[in-house]
């Protein structure tokens, strides 16, 4: 009896000194600073133009390490920068009480806090693999096992515009790819015109701007303009469209508005040659990985893609590159302001510097 006794007040101080210690030594510190971030040309898609970037960078802090992420604020997707501040303001107290040990366990603790936020999970995810990074001294590419030497080129994005002035913003800006925005009347004259400037490898997003007869009839066209592909030509939840779409295109097509989630990605199957993958839409990297995996098994490409985050978001996007088939991540090039440094360019080509985790330093300022 008095040693059951014994082992019961041992159980009780060793559970009673895990939690002691988890409460102590895994608790982070929470920062986050909104930003407005200036385009370098007003920025159109099919929804619509806009001159500036609204984003969030948050800042974890665990034992002295600093961590960061960002979330963009998308008006087609309804959370802003307000949404988020508010739901940081409601719930800091918790995000810091959480113990941190590992950005899986971290991710699904955030997933159930902020179920109608996936903005800023993904920015507290990305913050959170940053410090993971840092305190195992390794960029988060080697951590996932991903050859640099492999990752593909990323493309620069023409938005709507004027013919002429599309041409302009392809002349000031030479590059290997050129994702072309479209959705307009105009899309087979933009095309054309901005061939006859470059042999360069040209792609098409139309952001959910087409039906089906008007995919149809311009799909071919593109095709003998030496288009590579086309991504999200029809809406988001017109799956009979796409399927036909699928089955007739001579083009591959790419899911982005159809594939915001983890359970997309099976859905897209099918309907679908390959899916893009958006950070701040799918809640961060923490499911990414696992829409990457996914993906793979179905036989479907990857691209992973932008959603104009400056250099911070745009890290997280260059360090999952060498996992993916395509990468669109031009953020930085797009926005005339910057609040980090860490990921640089050449010709396409995403230049990393080595360094743990996301591999950036945060500026907190702007570049002018």
């Amino acid at each position: 009896m008095f040693i059951d006794g014994l082992i019961k007040w041992y159980l009780l101080i060793s559970l009673i000194a895990e939690e002691l210690f988890n409460s102590i030594n895994s608790k982070v510190k929470l920062q986050y600073y909104p930003f407005k971030l200036k385009f370098r040309h007003p920025f159109t898609i099919s929804k619509g133009t806009k001159t500036h970037q609204p984003t969030l960078v948050v800042e974890l802090e665990h034992f002295g390490i600093k961590g960061y992420g960002e979330a963009p604020a998308i008006t087609y997707y309804n959370i802003s920068v307000e949404d988020m501040l508010a739901d940081l303001e409601l719930k800091k107290p918790m995000i810091e009480k959480f113990a941190f040990t590992e950005p899986d366990r971290y991710w699904h603790f955030l997933h159930h806090l902020l179920p109608k936020n996936p903005f800023l999970v993904c920015a507290l995810d990305m913050a959170a693999w940053d410090i993971f990074g840092k305190m195992s001294v390794k960029p988060l590419y080697k951590m996932w096992r991903g050859d640099i030497a492999k990752a593909p080129l990323t493309d620069y994005t023409i938005g709507i515009d004027t013919v002429e002035k599309m041409v302009e913003k392809l002349r000031e800006q030479p590059w290997p790819i050129y994702k072309i925005k479209v959705g307009t009347a105009d899309d087979i004259a933009i095309v054309k015109a901005l061939r006859k400037e470059t042999d360069a490898v040209l792609r098409v997003d139309a952001n959910a701007g087409w039906d089906l007869e008007t995919a149809l009839q311009l799909i071919p066209q593109l095709k003998e303009l030496g288009v590579e592909l086309v991504e999200q030509p029809l809406a988001k939840d017109n799956w009979e469209g796409m399927k036909t779409l699928f089955q007739e295109s001579s083009l591959p097509l790419m899911a982005d508005e159809s594939c915001v989630f983890e359970a997309d990605v099976a859905k897209c199957e099918g309907h679908f040659h390959g899916i893009n993958i958006k950070l701040t839409k799918c809640s961060g990297i923490t499911p990414a990985l696992r829409m990457i995996s996914d993906a793979r098994k179905r036989g479907l490409k990857i691209m992973i893609g932008s959603m104009n985050e400056n250099t911070i978001g745009s890290a997280a996007i260059a360090h999952l590159a060498p996992l993916a088939d395509y990468v669109d991540m031009d953020g930085p090039l797009l926005l005339q302001e910057d609040v980090a440094t860490g990921i640089d360019y050449e010709y396409g080509k995403i230049i990393y510097n080595g360094k743990p985790g996301l591999g950036i330093t945060y500026k907190g300022v702007f570049d002018k």
